[in-house]
């Protein structure tokens, strides 16, 4: 090629983004460059990211440390196939996951994303009754829960738009009310009564359902589901592809209810948003039940990049920078939110303010409620016309920021939903 390169042109002549309908004709903006809780497009534009990048970003853009990781370990080792085969930084990343999770999870498979993360937790709780040689092949899931893009991940979860055009090739899955405005518990225990000897596991977003629509629910639900299937041998998967590592306050969602999953996947904010990993993690007694010197037995799943060198040093690094600094930040954004949300929850246009952690959500009045809602694409345009990237889910409007986020960058969002809020 000679010549500047045009980015928009080659973009809109091969790309397929994601969640994107492009016969909208919306240009994607192109970013240059980015650092700290800023992103700057190719003019230099400053665009608070209000949303972690899809809420992978954590301690904030381009951060030192962890750059410094990923360099360090791409000069040394890149790749290297992971069976057969170890390397210094997966087993320091999991020795570092393992002694911050709840305790009981002993041992960490790594994957690729959050929806494959998901996808080994379910084969591993389906294999692992087979194992044992009983036929349970069902497993339970929430209402409005959101577990990811691949199939098993879709199959556990709610069934509507997203995977509507793929409904015929999904598992059954047994449905728990929504626990915002069902009982999830009572519905387990009826659950547990009528097909108790069918059920092989169950899975929920632990203290917050992300893609449903932030919805938030309660530690003590949280607590009796897993006293539920702890007392009846089924293990209890928590997604915290969302939830892990600050985002709703405690490292871990669990840490709420005080609770310890059989499974936790992870994902997201595990390498800091630098570079996709996924990492599943189970207790002994799931990873005792495959080992055997039968290699019928084995766990056959993989992915050519598992336990990427470069990925777990970003992770390694990732995880040192959540101390009590961290903590301390992801307290002030929590008081922030507060804050905001008492000013916000009093304009007309505004209801049901909510804030966990580090999450401040709410809806906004329209008159076409749900994720394909006009009034969220509205205040995407307005709020990237002033500089915030805000991404609501439909009219479903909220606020995540990375770590290293400002009271004075958050307040451009607050200011933001505000205005547009008083146009409506």
């Amino acid at each position: 090629m000679s010549g500047p390169f045009d980015v928009a042109d080659a973009d809109r002549r091969h790309l397929w983004h994601p969640y994107t309908q492009h016969g909208l004709g919306e240009e994607p903006v192109p970013i240059a460059r980015a650092a700290g809780a800023y992103l700057y497009d190719m003019s230099g534009r400053a665009i608070f990211d209000g949303i972690s990048s899809w809420w992978v970003t954590l301690h904030g853009h381009a951060q030192p440390a962890i750059a410094r990781a990923i360099a360090e370990q791409a000069a040394t080792l890149e790749q290297v196939i992971f069976a057969g085969f170890t390397h210094e930084p997966a087993a320091r990343l999991a020795a570092a996951l393992v002694e911050r999770a709840p305790a009981g999870l002993t041992r960490v498979f790594y994957s690729d994303d959050g929806s494959t993360a998901v996808e080994v937790a379910v084969k591993i709780a389906l294999q692992y009754w087979q194992l044992r040689g009983e036929a349970r092949r069902l497993v339970a899931a929430l209402e409005n829960a959101y577990h990811g893009d691949t199939f098993g991940a879709m199959a556990v979860s709610a069934r509507g738009l997203f995977t509507a055009p793929f409904a015929e090739q999904l598992f059954e899955v047994a449905r728990l009310p929504d626990p915002v405005d069902g009982d999830p518990v009572a519905a387990l225990e009826r659950l547990l009564s009528a097909r108790g000897s069918e059920l092989a596991a169950v899975i929920v977003e632990p203290m917050l359902l992300g893609s449903g629509g932030m919805r938030m629910w309660s530690a003590d639900a949280l607590r009796s589901m897993r006293e539920l299937t702890a007392a009846h041998g089924v293990p209890l998967v928590a997604d915290e592809v969302l939830t892990g590592f600050g985002r709703t306050g405690p490292l871990f969602a669990c840490e709420h209810a005080g609770i310890a999953p059989d499974l936790m996947c992870l994902s997201k904010g595990l390498t800091g948003g630098f570079v996709p990993m996924g990492a599943t993690l189970a207790t002994e007694a799931l990873f005792e039940r495959f080992r055997s010197n039968d290699r019928k037995r084995t766990l056959f799943h993989g992915h050519s990049y598992t336990a990427n060198p470069i990925a777990c040093a970003a992770g390694v690094a990732s995880l040192a920078l959540l101390d009590h600094g961290s903590a301390e930040r992801r307290r002030a954004i929590e008081r922030s939110h507060r804050a905001a949300g008492e000013r916000l929850a009093r304009l007309p246009a505004i209801r049901n303010v909510r804030v966990l952690g580090t999450v401040i959500a709410m809806e906004l009045a329209a008159s076409d409620a749900g994720y394909l809602s006009g009034v969220g694409l509205a205040l995407k345009r307005f709020a990237l016309d002033r500089g915030v990237l805000l991404r609501p889910l439909g009219d479903t409007v909220y606020v995540l920021p990375p770590y290293c986020a400002t009271d004075a960058d958050l307040s451009k969002a607050y200011d933001v939903i505000a205005e547009f809020a008083e146009q409506l």
